[in-house]
């Protein structure tokens, strides 16, 4: 029976996975959704980049701050005040200015075949990050 076990754990398997994007839900959700569909799309973005000296550091911190525009959406979501909402809302949007940055600096420093594709994640940021200030400037103190 442990010879059995052993094979097992020692034996290698490929698992693979795909994100695929969710559907957009209720409204109350909609930004939430939006989030991690921008999250997931900056991730198959950079795993089809080429990996060099100098753009490794810049696709780690993409990855960081595209997911963190959703996680903080979530947090705030559940505030613990009005204070902690607009809070987590400011972090959030300047999570998705950074994701902009560091995908103008792929931009500029790979060798990347879809430029569309590149621009559309510039354009996503952008819009998330306007959508996050507009619903600050309108959020009550």
């Amino acid at each position: 029976m442990e010879t059995k076990q052993l094979k097992l754990f020692c034996k290698p398997q490929k698992v693979s996975f795909k994100l695929q994007k969710i559907q957009m839900t209720t409204s109350k959700y909609d930004l939430e959704d939006r989030a991690f569909n921008f999250a997931a799309d900056v991730r198959l973005f950079c795993k089809n980049l080429t990996k060099s000296l100098i753009n490794m550091d810049d696709i780690k911190q993409v990855i960081r701050s595209s997911g963190s525009v959703g996680a903080n959406y979530i947090e705030a979501n559940e505030p613990l005040g009005a204070k902690d909402f607009k809070m987590r809302l400011k972090i959030a949007r300047k999570e998705a200015k950074e994701s902009r940055y560091w995908l103008k600096l792929i931009k500029i420093s790979s060798e990347i075949e879809e430029v569309n594709k590149i621009e559309e994640l510039i354009q996503e940021a952008t819009e998330l990050n306007k959508i996050l200030s507009s619903i600050i400037n309108k959020a009550k103190d």
